[in-house]
């Protein structure tokens, strides 16, 4: 038996949805949550979980997609992981994958429905970029709703024009740097 831990990664692409389905009734050691798109692996909860993994530890992932979106992030991931001595379990597709065992079906298996959950966020992506297209050329598309409002964006410019630091400002109101910009220049 390994006398490492058993780490848990959960992943929702938005805040508005639950993780409380993935891994329900495992015993875990530890847990790491990510409520963002899988698309990259520059994911908070993910970057900690691959600092703390140490050898002869588990991952426990619900299924592929949920490490991730990107056929070759999954396979530089869990290479990563191996290689490292951290065994890699994937739940919902029953497939293990763990330092000198080398499974040449298992890693076809995963690469291919790898495959198929980047093709999916690819379709998902066109099918969005379609309808807002098509709500664009309707006159319905507006875009997403400003995150501050008038008030705001007035205390924004004074705090800059008062001589604060951009990036402590865009900080301070929860904006990127080239948001705090756009509202500068909107002025």
């Amino acid at each position: 038996m390994s006398k490492g831990q058993r780490v848990g990664y959960k992943r929702v692409s938005t805040t508005d949805q639950t993780t409380a389905r993935q891994l329900d009734g495992i015993e875990l050691d530890r847990v790491f949550e990510d409520s963002c798109s899988g698309k990259t692996t520059n994911r908070p909860a993910l970057q900690e979980a691959l600092l703390y993994l140490r050898a002869d530890d588990r991952l426990i992932v619900h299924s592929i997609d949920r490490l991730a979106r990107n056929t070759k992030d999954l396979l530089d991931l869990v290479e990563l992981l191996t290689g490292k001595g951290v065994t890699v379990e994937f739940v919902k597709e029953n497939m293990t994958f763990s330092t000198g065992v080398n499974d040449h079906m298992a890693k076809l298996m995963m690469t291919m429905l790898a495959a198929f959950a980047d093709f999916e966020r690819s379709i998902i992506r066109e099918r969005q970029l379609e309808g807002i297209a098509l709500a664009k050329k309707d006159g319905k598309y507006k875009g997403r709703a400003p995150k501050l409002n008038n008030k705001q964006v007035a205390t924004l410019r004074e705090r800059v024009a008062a001589g604060e630091e951009k990036a402590a400002v865009a900080r301070d109101f929860r904006i990127s740097r080239v948001s705090l910009y756009r509202y500068l220049a909107d002025a």
